[in-house]
């Protein structure tokens, strides 16, 4: 990878627009699908994202703007593929270019539902990419905060160090710093489970649990999450990184985190849809919080997650909240 690369995201929610925003600050082209015709057109015209992230201004000269998945996918030498995770399979069943010599980069915060598997994986499986070509990018690091351009940091992880410094310094600017970790399923699990933690703690706010609570329960999240990956992918790592525990608090305390938005919605008495509807983005976390339960009772030894199995209770079981949380107190130190 050098100054020749072609970088391009997939995707036009806020994450995808602020990503395209950090490549642009180094990058004379890059490459952006959205599907929706009427974003490309407003972003044409206008020069920025209709729904998302809309103060962000781009130079339309250095968008390759398309439509067509193939068309960006043919083109670019990294694709950074930042879809939910709900969507992104039937995006990428309408895919008939080989990309299997390409660098795939997951800034998708959760696992594909219908493989069940983590993205990287996904991708490593069923598109035959080695994991030296796959890469995931963690904060902590708020969508809305680059757009502001205020400080934020980055974790580009990946097996082949040269390809993560390339990516992390293909994204870094004097606003966002970046390190690099070969951790690529560790980070990627905690970008998943972060969102479910945030949900819970939006619930708790919700219910009117104060500051001491939310203290005590973003401490056991850190350490239900330890419990979790080291199950899932067990190696040498430090849960206290800003990968893992840093991208956990800025998510769970947030007033930009759509996830603690949602779970706050469902502790005042929304219910799961008329959240969904309410909100106008995407909370990863709803899909996540099930895709971990299912994982953990498919272990024959289960690890312990009684965060977890709360915001699953509430959430896909119809549980109710207050009584839910309750009991969640007890279990928690």
């Amino acid at each position: 990878m050098d100054n020749t690369t072609k970088y391009a995201v997939f995707g036009s929610g806020s994450w995808a627009t602020a990503i395209v925003k950090m490549l642009c600050e180094n990058l004379d082209q890059v490459g952006w699908y959205m599907r929706s015709e009427h974003t490309k057109a407003h972003l044409q015209k206008e020069q920025h994202n209709p729904s998302y992230l809309s103060s962000v201004e781009f130079n339309i000269e250095q968008l390759k703007l398309s439509n067509a998945i193939n068309e960006i996918a043919d083109w670019a030498d990294v694709l950074i593929f930042v879809i939910p995770s709900a969507f992104i399979h039937s995006e990428l069943e309408k895919l008939k270019v080989d990309i299997s010599n390409k660098v795939v980069v997951s800034a998708v915060k959760g696992i594909i539902p219908e493989s069940g598997l983590l993205v990287g994986e996904h991708f490593h499986d069923i598109y035959n990419i080695s994991f030296e070509n796959i890469a995931v990018i963690a904060g902590p690091c708020h969508a809305e905060e680059v757009a502001l351009e205020r400080l934020s940091y980055l974790t580009i992880s990946c097996a082949d160090p040269t390809k993560a410094q390339a990516i992390a310094n293909a994204l870094s600017s004097n606003y966002i710093k970046t390190k690099i970790s070969d951790d690529i399923i560790g980070t990627e699990y905690a970008v998943m489970l972060k969102n479910i933690y945030a949900i819970a703690a939006g619930i708790a706010h919700g219910l009117g649990y104060g500051d001491n609570f939310q203290s005590v329960l973003m401490s056991n999240a850190i350490r239900e999450m330890k419990r979790f990956i080291k199950k899932m992918h067990k190696m040498k790592r430090n849960i206290n990184n800003s990968a893992y525990l840093g991208d956990l608090l800025v998510t769970g305390y947030s007033v930009f985190s759509r996830n603690r938005m949602f779970g706050n919605m469902i502790g005042k008495g929304y219910t799961v849809k008329s959240a969904q509807l309410e909100m106008n983005m995407v909370a990863e976390g709803y899909y996540a919080a099930k895709s971990a339960f299912e994982l953990n009772k498919k272990n024959k030894r289960k690890t312990r997650l009684p965060i977890i199995n709360a915001v699953y209770d509430i959430l896909y079981q119809n549980k109710n909240p207050k009584k839910v949380f309750k009991r969640l107190t007890e279990k928690l130190d």
